[in-house]
């Protein structure tokens, strides 16, 4: 299975296309999807938008593990990233590829067994579990990671015969 783990962002969007094969884990390709901040935040969406729909025809994976959006103090960013979240899922939805997703919690819980996990333990376990030799920069893309082998892990417990 091919899955696609997107970190989403307006100015950044990390993205990992992680593939398993007999309990093997192989990171296809990995980008951080950046818009320019001088751009209005219409044409951002945009740029993201044809973005993600040619990766999307590029790579062509079979599921996309999506961040969920954790509301914080800053209401502005908060927005951003739920306009760039929208904008995800439509050009996903666009070309047939179901989205699923997880939470921060979920992810640090897959990845290393405790849910208030520090960003650089969780960076450290998908480098090893990837067997990569350096930790993947920058932390969307490293988190984009962690996003599609949460739903690996996930969607082998699901399936297994126990």
């Amino acid at each position: 299975m091919k899955v696609l783990g997107i970190d989403p962002g307006i100015g950044i969007t990390g993205y990992a296309i992680v593939e398993e094969d007999k309990g093997k884990f192989f990171l296809l390709d990995q980008r951080a999807l950046t818009t320019p901040t001088s751009l209005t935040s219409a044409k951002r969406l945009e740029k993201l938008y044809d973005q993600l729909v040619q990766l999307v025809q590029s790579q062509k994976p079979d599921v996309c593990a999506l961040e969920t959006l954790i509301f914080n103090t800053n209401v502005t960013t908060a927005f951003a990233v739920g306009q760039a979240r929208g904008v995800i899922i439509l050009a996903l939805a666009k070309a047939n590829i179901p989205v699923v997703e997880y939470s921060p919690i979920q992810v640090k819980m897959a990845i290393t067994g405790y849910g208030r996990a520090e960003k650089s333990q969780i960076q450290q376990m998908v480098k090893q579990i990837l067997k990569l030799p350096k930790v993947l920069s920058p932390d969307d893309v490293a988190d984009a990671a962690a996003i599609a082998l949460t739903h690996l892990f996930s969607y082998k417990m699901k399936n297994s015969s126990i």
